[in-house]
């Protein structure tokens, strides 16, 4: 593989805390350009929508700002290569819209790949290393702090996508996806509280959910998890365009979460 589709940036060895930014990126290999239906101008439209821009640098803005500073782990390729998040088989409630682990819909509903694409290929290339190097990472806060807090770094649109399967309820400023086993009620509200000066938070709307590795998933309560999901107005100029002055106050209350829950 000629370009990582991954990359993990140590941080403190004291630091629990890990960001991790899987839908930054843009970057889709040749080769599986060539399987995506898109021609070039509705391809850039499509990564415009759906990428979530300028997390990567949030997160390293926030990672300098942080007192110890964080683990981060980014995601170097396009979500539409493969979706490191979703599960890649039926328990994927995505696949509803063609959005499992290997995108067959776009954002629009309209075709981006064949709908009887196999997705193994990629999902054994890209997806099961990236989802084991994802596993390694935690595992290695654990050993060496005990805990790991993994903080899941994302945006959304300020208009609901027709991809949306929950795009009806409220879009708040900052919507905070939380898990019932891995997200106790401190890791929300630290996160409520640093993000008190970006606007109203809200929780699990219209994003819900946060990132786990599947080996510590509902069964090590030593990993907490919140997932950040960001309203892109409050940032960049929307769909796809440059990161204007809100990104540095959004990096310095990501920066105070990372200090808050790193004690």
């Amino acid at each position: 593989m000629s370009q990582p589709s991954y990359e993990l940036l140590p941080g403190a060895g004291e630091s629990p805390v890990i960001l991790h930014v899987p839908h930054s990126a843009r970057t889709i290999p040749a080769d599986v350009r060539a399987g995506i239906e898109l021609d070039d101008a509705a391809l850039e439209r499509e990564l415009d929508h759906i990428t979530d821009a300028h997390t990567a640098e949030l997160a390293e803005a926030a990672a300098e700002r942080a007192g110890a500073t964080p683990w981060r782990f980014v995601n170097r390729l396009s979500r539409l290569v493969v979706d490191p998040e979703r599960f890649p088989d039926e328990r994927e409630e995505m696949l509803a819209v063609g959005m499992g682990a290997v995108y067959t819909r776009t954002t629009h509903r309209d075709v981006l790949r064949q709908e009887d694409v196999d997705p193994e290929p990629l999902v054994a290339r890209y997806f099961r290393p990236y989802a084991r190097a994802m596993t390694e990472a935690v595992a290695g806060r654990l050993a060496a702090t005990g805990r790991a807090v993994v903080i899941d770094v994302h945006s959304y649109p300020s208009r609901a996508l027709p991809y949306e399967l929950h795009g009806a309820g409220p879009r708040p400023p900052v919507c905070l996806g939380t898990d019932r086993f891995h997200t106790p009620a401190g890791l929300a509200e630290a996160a409520r509280k640093a993000f008190a000066g970006c606007g109203e938070t809200g929780l699990d709307s219209p994003f819900s959910g946060t990132y786990v590795p599947l080996e510590f998933y509902g069964t090590d309560a030593r990993v907490g998890a919140l997932m950040v999901e960001i309203r892109r107005d409050l940032y960049m100029t929307e769909p796809g365009g440059p990161a204007g002055p809100g990104l540095d106050r959004l990096a310095a209350a990501l920066a105070g979460l990372v200090d808050s829950v790193g004690r």
